[in-house]
């Protein structure tokens, strides 16, 4: 109780609550500004698509950056793995997965959604089935992406719990629902800033306080015996940097060419030039900022080591970080690296609920539905249902229990709903024989085989997303070839995609 109350001592000071108030307000602000350029529902969910390419780089960048990595991170390092050093490696070989090959097509057919292309390929039932696969994974995710850090977060200073859930979900909703995906982007941005600057600084702090410096805290790899980047064995119960490596292949492509979020704002970009540039700044940034959190990570097993009793032992290792911050760097420094935790949080949530909201409206809702009488009832309804899912994903923070972990719940979520949704976009791409119903059945099986496997503790989490692409890709394309060879659904997208395989 000493040390967690002397964390608190070391937080509550007027500086740091200055800082943290001063920040949520302004983005408050930001949102406020914003709300009148919000004139039709193309406004609202791609920014009319005029949107600059860094601004949405950054906030591309900040979305899928969320707390759970901003902390998790470091909390593998602090164990000695670094296995996820690889995933800087695997950003840049996906970029141009990502160039040539998805973004070409969804900005020649003019899509709202990444989704409305599967209704072209495979009718709308395949739609809907991936548009809800979607949310299901979004909503886990985002349930996550608020808690953990809350958690940590109230672990650390002290806060309850319930007020730094409703801090992060309740301002993230509020400029999300006034301004759409433009307030997202601008304040993704600025966050994105805060975030790069905090980790950075947590990273000089480390270098001059532990004895030694960067060699004492590059020795730090080693320790997690086995777990370092040059072990290439293939062990299906460890993560690994094989595992890593087969894992972000497929993780990579998901987040930034298939999932909603990342799609979203790549197609509000004004040039397709732009969107090129947007997907090489991500790869750079992966490159970068993946090591220097892992970095962060070594240093403070470094600062454990060389200053025994200084980390409280009980302390989880995602929560290592937040601790540091709070008692080792001063008042006002110590309330903006902590604010780039927030800013970690809230920029996946601001971009998760606008995306959740555009895909209800644009793949569920609309197609069955008589058009908007105006352009403002589009931008109503879609600020309706922005706040109903950002009080859902702020609720479920509440609910929600880790699943062993913030980075196994991540592997979790992603290898259960995300994998098949990825497995219909490559099918779709790469043959025509595939069909709808041939997908079905190979997502069922992977799910039965993946479940089982991680039951029975012989698989881990981090190979259930490549496992899923790879089982229902395989099976429901064996299983399409079985099935009656019929005509491709009638929808406007579908000529333009049948002349693409020609």
């Amino acid at each position: 109780m000493g040390k967690t109350m002397s964390a608190t001592t070391h937080f509550l000071t007027p500086l740091n609550l200055a800082v943290m108030g001063i920040y949520l307000l302004g983005l408050l602000v930001i949102g406020l500004l914003l709300a009148r350029r919000q004139q039709s529902f193309e406004d609202f969910s791609l920014g009319g698509r005029r949107l600059p390419w860094l601004l949405v780089a950054m906030s591309m960048y900040a979305s899928v950056t969320s707390a759970m990595t901003f902390l998790g991170l470091p909390g593998l390092g602090y164990q000695g793995n670094i296995s996820l050093i690889i995933v800087s490696i695997m950003s840049p070989l996906i970029a141009p997965v990502l160039i040539f090959g998805f973004y070409p097509l969804y900005r020649r057919l003019g899509l709202t959604t990444s989704y409305e292309y599967i209704a072209g390929r495979f009718g709308p039932h395949a739609r809907i089935a991936v548009a809800t696969l979607f949310l299901l994974a979004r909503l886990g995710w985002l349930g996550t992406v608020i808690y953990a850090p809350a958690l940590a977060l109230s672990t650390v200073t002290g806060l309850p719990l319930s007020v730094t859930i409703l801090l992060m979900g309740l301002v993230a909703t509020g400029y999300t629902v006034l301004g759409g995906l433009t307030a997202v982007v601008w304040t993704d941005a600025i966050q994105f800033l805060i975030m790069i600057v905090g980790a950075v600084w947590v990273a000089v702090s480390l270098l001059n306080n532990v004895p030694g410096g960067f060699d004492a805290i590059r020795a730090q790899a080693t320790v997690g015996g086995g777990l370092a980047p040059g072990d290439w064995a293939f062990e299906p119960t460890v993560m690994n940097a094989l595992a890593v490596a087969c894992a972000y292949y497929f993780l990579l492509m998901q987040d930034y060419g298939v999932d909603q979020v990342t799609v979203q704002r790549l197609l509000a970009v004004k040039t397709n030039r732009g969107v090129t540039r947007a997907i090489l700044f991500n790869a750079t940034t992966d490159f970068l900022i993946i090591g220097l959190l892992l970095f962060i990570g070594l240093g403070l097993a470094a600062f454990a080591a060389a200053t025994p009793n200084a980390i409280p032992a009980d302390l989880a290792p995602e929560r290592v970080l937040p601790w540091f911050i709070v008692t080792r760097l001063p008042p006002g420094l110590s309330g903006l690296v902590i604010t780039a935790v927030i800013a970690a949080a809230m920029s996946s949530m601001d971009s998760g609920i606008n995306s959740m909201a555009t895909v209800v409206l644009h793949d569920l809702v609309r197609p069955n539905q008589p058009r908007w009488d105006s352009a403002r009832q589009g931008v109503r309804q879609a600020r309706a249902l922005t706040l109903l899912l950002g009080l859902l994903s702020t609720g479920l923070a509440f609910g929600v229990a880790r699943i062993g972990g913030i980075i196994k719940a991540f592997y979790t979520f992603m290898g259960y709903f995300s994998a098949p949704v990825l497995a219909l976009f490559l099918l779709g791409l790469l043959t025509r024989r595939a069909r709808f119903g041939g997908w079905l059945i190979g997502a069922a099986c992977a799910l039965f085989i993946s479940l089982h496997l991680q039951r029975t503790g012989q698989l881990h989490e981090i190979y259930l997303f490549p496992l899923g692409v790879l089982l229902t890709g395989s099976i429901g394309y064996l299983a399409s070839l079985l099935m009656p060879q019929r005509r491709p659904p009638t929808h406007p997208l579908s000529a333009e995609h049948d002349s693409d395989h020609r």
